[in-house]
This record gives C-alpha cells, structure tokens and sequence, in this order.
C-alpha cells in the first residue's frame, strides 16, 4: 500500500510529470489533490486528473512515477459521472506551470456536483469546505445543476430527482 500523498509529494508529482510533457497541455486536478493543495485536507489517498489533450508520453510516464514517488494516480475526474456545465474550463483556477504543462484544479462548481451525486460523507465534507472557503455559492450551484440536469441521461446511473433533492439539501 503507498502512503497518503501531501502537498509536497503533489508538487513533486506535478514537477516530475511536467518535465516529461513533449507537447503544451493541461492537467486538470480533482478531488483530494484540489483538496490538499487548497488545504482543507492534510492528505489524499490519490490524485484524480485528467489532460487535455491526452499525451501518450504523459500516460507512459505514469506507472513510473506512481512506483517511483510512492504515490496513487487515478485517471478520473467530474466528466466521468456527470455533465460538464458550460465554461468549466475557464473557471478552473491555474495551479502551477511545469515545462509545457499547465496544471489546473477542476472547476469547484463540477467538482462539488460530482462530489454531491457520489453523496459519501467525505464528499460532501469537501463541498461544505468549498462552500466555507467562497470557492461554492448556493445559487450558482443550483443554476450549475439546471444546466446539466437535461443531460443526465447520458450518465444512465444517476438519478436525476435524486441528484437534484441532494444539491438542493446542500444549497439550502
């Protein structure tokens, strides 16, 4: 089992990926590593992320630098589970620059409805968190759900009535 990755070991991770990017891309950051970096959590079992656009050498580089940081990399994200609302790029807040990759953390407002569709307790003590530090405010949250809502059925595991009672119970 590897030990709990910090901020420390998230830089390092970042630095070492960033030197063995080839082309200019990005690396969008969810859930722990967002957590930790903006410092609600001390420590993650993982980092989520994604780039866009893939790079096979980034992807190669992966099982390396998992072995040689003794470190969790999950290759997941909001987009996964849930629709992405409009100008979720753009607002996700930039992290750092390494060599040609930008590292990004997930827009908080996708982060926080994937984090409330998923509904653990851990989720939904990062979305209070996000909301305590004015990273999520209740009424865009809930327009960020009516955007998606019309295209859940594409994420045939969610139930919308469901989804909504939940982000509505957390925007309350």
């Amino acid at each position: 089992m590897r030990r709990l990755v910090d901020a420390e070991r998230i830089r390092r991770f970042m630095r070492a990926l960033g030197a063995r990017s080839l082309e200019d891309g990005t690396c969008f950051l969810a859930g722990g590593a967002t957590a930790v970096l903006v410092g609600w959590r001390d420590s993650t079992i993982d980092i989520d992320l994604r780039f866009v656009p893939e790079q096979d050498a980034l992807l190669r580089a992966l099982p390396e630098l998992k072995e040689e940081l003794e470190l969790n990399v999950e290759l997941a994200w909001p987009g996964d589970f849930i629709p992405l609302p409009s100008g979720w790029d753009e607002r996700s807040p930039f992290v750092a620059q390494e060599g040609r990759l930008t590292f990004r953390h997930t827009d908080p407002y996708t982060q926080a409805l994937a984090k409330i569709e998923r509904g653990h307790t851990r989720d939904l003590e990062d979305v209070a968190a996000m909301q305590a530090r004015g990273l999520v405010e209740s009424p865009l949250l809930l327009e960020r759900y009516a955007e998606i809502e019309p295209e859940l059925y594409r994420f045939p595991a969610v139930d919308p009535s469901t989804f909504r009672a939940a982000v509505e119970r957390v925007a309350s």
